[in-house]
């Protein structure tokens, strides 16, 4: 029968459905569903060749002369970078100017290149350059977080098909995740142990919901998952913000993002998915946060609901598409 788990990061509870489970391989599509791309599209703004059509670089990474990675401003920010801070409060209404910065990031030259099929240097250099902005928008005394997320593919959201990543910098921080800081900052006061390393732990013991594993970080289904071959990638050691972590972390992280995305690429049939790296906010000694990687394939839908309700659907059982995951053999 369906049973009840609770995502004890989140606060969520999940309904695992598996009277409507679907095998691990019944979420798989065929790969010639995604269109041929062909390595340089002439009108693309990210193609090589076609600089003048972006705002100006903040940030390149180069080999041999020519680029691997470049970063630039969104040309249709979701936030401004001109505008001063301002907060209203008229009643119960209140405002802040839409401040912040909005940058994309241009994972390779070329445009029918993805991450799963790179190989570890160029997922590396993604993660460099990631770490640079990161640190870049932090500096901003209006910035109080910042997200770095991808969308792969249309249902995922994206608008561009050439391999890129974004980070929006709000003046706020952001609901889920002041939500995440309660509960974790709540797990602390309760039990001076942090949740996410606690979490971790309990993953390695069991060992059933591990997808990939290497020195410095561990991939693994939640318990709790909220959907279909949802994952994490957890750092072993404790660290609450993606900033500071070390050149070691910094390759171990590019090569098990690498291994992981790959396994869903061959495994699923390369679906469309997002991930968001989930860090502290400013304050980085924060004993009771963990920062840490999620990727959401988009393999099913949300309806209604899951909309009334706030609760999710999952119809695949986290162990066992741990284990088809395993079993998707990688170099």
């Amino acid at each position: 029968m369906s049973e009840l788990r609770k995502n004890i990061i989140s606060r969520q509870w999940v309904i695992i459905a598996t009277e409507r489970a679907r095998r691990p391989h019944q979420f798989t599509r065929e790969k010639k569903v995604r269109k041929e791309l062909p390595r340089y599209v002439p009108n693309c703004p990210f193609c090589p060749g076609n600089e003048a059509q972006t705002p100006p670089e903040r940030f390149r990474l180069s080999v041999a002369g020519n680029w691997r990675v470049r970063v630039v401003p969104n040309k249709f920010p979701a936030l401004t970078e001109e505008d001063k801070l301002v907060s209203t409060n008229i009643g119960n209404k209140r405002t802040i100017s839409g401040v912040g910065i909005h940058e994309i990031i241009i994972e390779t030259p070329d445009h029918n290149g993805t991450l799963a099929l790179m190989n570890n240097a160029e997922v590396e250099r993604v993660i460099e350059a990631y770490l640079y902005r990161y640190h870049c928008t932090l500096a901003d005394s209006r910035v109080e977080y910042v997200t770095l997320f991808k969308n792969h593919g249309a249902a995922a959201g994206t608008s561009i098909e050439h391999p890129h990543s974004q980070i929006i910098a709000t003046p706020i921080i952001p609901g889920e995740i002041r939500e995440r800081l309660e509960s974790a900052l709540q797990f602390y006061d309760e039990r001076g142990q942090c949740i996410f390393c606690v979490t971790l732990r309990e993953e390695q013991e069991e060992h059933t919901r591990i997808v990939d594993e290497n020195e410095q970080f561990v991939a693994f289904i939640p318990f709790a998952a909220l959907s279909p071959f949802h994952l994490w990638i957890f750092p072993k050691r404790h660290c609450a913000a993606f900033g500071s972590i070390n050149d070691a972390e910094r390759i171990a992280l590019a090569s098990i993002m690498r291994r992981v995305l790959r396994k869903l690429y061959d495994g699923l049939g390369d679906p469309d998915y997002n991930f968001v790296i989930r860090t502290g906010p400013k304050d980085q000694r924060l004993r009771h946060y963990h920062w840490y990687v999620t990727i959401v394939p988009r393999v099913t839908q949300t309806a209604g609901f899951e909309l009334g309700s706030g609760m999710s659907i999952n119809m695949a059982l986290p162990e066992e598409s741990a284990q088809f995951l395993r079993g998707v053999v990688v170099n």
